[in-house]
Formats: C-alpha cells, structure tokens, sequence
C-alpha cells in the first residue's frame, strides 16, 4: 500500500471523506450495541461507556499515537493523546445541544461518571509531575509509564464499585435521566451481542486507521508543526467516533452512556500517553516534548474540572439550553487552541 506521505491532496480528502462517512453510519449502531450490552451485563451505562465505548471509539486514535511514537514523533503522538481529551470534553458541549429536555450535566450525573472524571484527572496530573520530574528511564520506558497503568486498573475496580454498591446517589428530579435496563435487552444472547459490538468496533477501527493516515498526509500537505497537526487537525478526525457515539447515545435517550463514553475514552487517551512511552525507542517520552504539550495537558485538566463542576452542580437549564460549564467548556477549548495555533 502506498505510504501516507505518497498520497496525493485528492486521495487523502477522498479517503478521509469515505472513513467519516463508515463511522458515522457504523458508530450509531455501536452505541446502541453498547446500551444493550450495558443492560445485559448488569454493568449499567456510564461503566459499559467508560470502557466498551470508550475503548473501542479511541481505537484510530491509538494507532496514531502508536505508530508516531515509534517513528520516534514524541511532540505528535502525545500532542494527539492529550489534544483528543481536550477536543472530546468539546464534543460532549456539543452534545449537550442536541438534547432539549435539559442541561446534559443536570440530567446524566451518576457516581460512576463523577468517579471516571477524578481519575481521568487524577492519571493527568501523574503524567504532569512525571514531566517535570527527574529524567530517568528503564530498559528505555519510564517507570511512571507502570504506575499510570496500574493507576488506570485500578480506578476501574473503583469506577465498578461505585456502580455496583454506591454510597451517594445523586437528586432525582423530574429530568434525571435514570438508567434503568431495558426488558428486551435483559432476553439477548450476551454471545451474540458481543459479536456485532466486536464487528462494529473492528469497522470503525480500521476507518479510523485509514482516516488518520488520510488526515495526516492531508496536514502533511499544509506543512503545519507537529504540535498543531497532533494536537488540532488529526485528533478532530481521530475524534470522529466519539462525537457521533456521543450524538447517538443522547438522542437514542442514553444519556449517562454518552458522559460515560466521553469521560471513559478520554481516561484511556491518558493511558495512550504511558503506551507511547513503550513505544518510543529513544527513552522516556515524557522528556522528549515541549511546552506546549504541557499546555494542552492543563488545558485538559481545565476543561474535564469544569465538566465535573457541571456534573456537581446540575444546572437543569442554561442559555440557549445548553449548560453553563458546557459554554465554559466550549470557550475554554477554543481559546485554548487558538492561542496554542498563534503561539
């Protein structure tokens, strides 16, 4: 197959154009495989979000971080991972839109959403303190890379336990959207379901492959930096798939599996950070970026901390019906990543 920086401006829109339209169609059904496997194994929306979703929608953004890590792009490949978290917290503003009964903050709050958002912070500010501390690495890997992962593990045996025993609930209100299991789903070969969840992952995995590499070479056409072109114009494309799953879980009424999925799939974009550093041949990955990669890192922190407010505070009506840490959430992205293009 011809190499991405081969391909010329046409075949890469053409290719890119084609990817977004498979996951546009094959995400919808995958968030509502998602739902049903959530009911059918009793481990509810914003857990099944978290890690099915999750999981399986940051499966082209994996790729790229990998791959570009191992070509030895360390400003690219984290820029990807922590700009993905930054534009997704965006997503799920733009979600918030798309359901008019309430405020999205108001209406999906759960202990287990509540509880993936602190250790989505939480794994940001170990990679935070990892850069800024002593440069040191083992057989090539920092050992940080360890603790982040079993840091992740582990906030997911709590993330469950939230779920399954909790010891707070948020208020009910007329426009608390509970997620209660629905009887057909409960009847459903689980076999089954996992096969069509595992075939509609795979589809969007190899597009979101293929509409990476088209992305890529389409930044490569522009000639942008490494920062820019990781942390903004791929990452928007490798990103696809979570705002279409997020669009479909809110109008389907699936509403803590849309926060979950968001919040979920930006924990394991942290994660994508410590596999990176796997990946690099050249030491620690943490000490191979710049500045600016730092900036995107507290900017995620900003805007995932203001969507934990959102989620404590429970405004249920806003400006233009959007809530207000949803605007915050918008503006901060934006401003964000303006001043990190004109920087």
């Amino acid at each position: 197959m011809i190499q991405p920086q081969n391909w010329s401006f046409s075949l890469s829109l053409l290719l890119f154009l084609i990817s977004t339209s498979i996951i546009g169609v094959v995400g919808w059904q995958l968030t509502r495989l998602v739902d049903r496997l959530a009911a059918r194994t009793g481990l509810g929306e914003a857990v099944s979000g978290a890690i099915f979703l999750g999981v399986s929608t940051s499966l082209p953004g994996i790729v790229t971080s990998v791959t570009t890590a191992f070509g030895g792009h360390a400003e690219f490949a984290v820029s990807h991972a922590l700009g993905g978290i930054a534009i997704q917290t965006a997503f799920l503003a733009v979600a918030d839109m798309t359901y008019r009964r309430a405020n999205l903050e108001h209406a999906a709050a759960s202990p287990v959403n509540l509880m993936n958002g602190v250790l989505l912070i939480t794994m940001l500010s170990l990679i935070l303190l990892t850069i800024v501390g002593p440069e040191f690495s083992v057989w090539g890997t920092h050992p940080a890379t360890a603790l982040i992962v079993a840091v992740y593990l582990f906030g997911l045996r709590l993330v469950q336990h939230s779920h399954t025993d909790p010891l707070w609930k948020p208020k009910l209100t007329f426009e608390t959207k509970v997620d209660i299991p629905e009887a057909d789903s409960l009847q459903e070969s689980l076999l089954r379901l996992s096969f069509l969840f595992t075939s509609c992952a795979l589809i969007v995995g190899c597009a979101g492959w293929i509409l990476a590499r088209a992305a890529i070479s389409l930044v490569n056409h522009t000639g942008l930096s490494e920062t820019i072109a990781g942390g903004l114009f791929t990452t928007v494309s490798t990103s696809l798939p979570e705002l279409v799953t997020a669009i479909a879980a809110v109008r389907s009424g699936a509403l803590t599996l849309a926060v979950g999925g968001i919040i979920g799939g930006n924990t394991f974009d942290v994660l994508l950070v410590a596999i990176s550093d796997v990946a690099y041949q050249e030491g620690s990955i943490y000490h191979a970026i710049t500045d600016k990669q730092i900036y995107l890192m507290a900017l995620a922190i900003l805007m995932n901390s203001i969507l934990l407010l959102g989620l404590l505070r429970r405004e249920e009506h806003g400006i233009a019906n959007i809530g207000f840490e949803s605007m915050l959430i918008l503006l901060a992205y934006v401003g964000g990543m303006t001043l990190l293009f004109l920087t």
